[in-house]
């Protein structure tokens, strides 16, 4: 399984919390909207990544599940 971190930029508010749990992919710019690591997240911060997701306080961040035949197609 690949896990992607993706942004909903309309529902986000800039609260900042995924950095601070997930600081290892996620960085924010200068108004506090999260910039995402490019690739896949790494097999040891799933679990992190995870728990960024359900702590969001906008359900703006979203973790995508896929295996790797249909990540090709």
């Amino acid at each position: 399984m690949r896990y992607r971190l993706r942004v909903n930029p309309i529902t986000c508010e800039a609260h900042g919390m995924c950095a601070e749990l997930l600081g290892e992919i996620i960085s924010l710019d200068p108004w506090g909207y999260p910039i995402l690591a490019p690739g896949a997240v790494p097999p040891e911060l799933v679990g992190h990544a995870e728990r960024a997701v359900v702590s969001c306080p906008t359900l703006a961040l979203i973790l995508d599940r896929s295996s790797r035949a249909r990540a090709r197609s």
